[in-house]
């Protein structure tokens, strides 16, 4: 998992996946927000999303990657670098082991969407930068 500052193009023929979630505690919901740029930075998809309340900014950010990738692959991407700016979300989502804390359920509902795109990768950014 790598962790910059700014935002970086993905490799040629490959798209980049931001997504991010703010929470709305008064509200009582989160919004969920992502968008799809190819390796120019250029707009390919973008989508913005109402969620439930949440726990913590850990739950906030899985969910708002799962409705992400759930969007990226209705759009029909398939080979994507997926990229958050909670370190300990993309951490589990990028390890290879079991998840067992109790948003473990989303980190695998992630993890099977992901299975069935022809390549992904998980990167880690900053806040300013993605």
């Amino acid at each position: 998992m790598d962790v910059g500052d700014v935002w970086k193009p993905p490799p040629n023929s490959v798209f980049k996946l931001n997504f991010d979630a703010v929470v709305f505690v008064e509200a009582k919901r989160t919004r969920f927000d992502a968008i799809i740029r190819n390796d120019k930075g250029k707009v390919m998809a973008a989508m913005s999303a109402g969620g439930p309340l949440v726990s913590s900014s850990e739950e906030a950010e899985l969910l708002a990657c799962r409705k992400a990738v759930d969007f990226a692959t209705d759009a029909g991407f398939s080979e994507l670098v997926i990229e958050g700016d909670n370190s300990n979300v993309m951490r589990a989502l990028s390890s290879s082991l079991a998840d067992l804390s109790l948003l473990g359920n989303v980190v695998d509902d992630v993890r099977h969407l992901v299975l069935g795109m022809h390549w992904v990768t998980f990167s880690c950014i900053r806040r300013g930068g993605n």
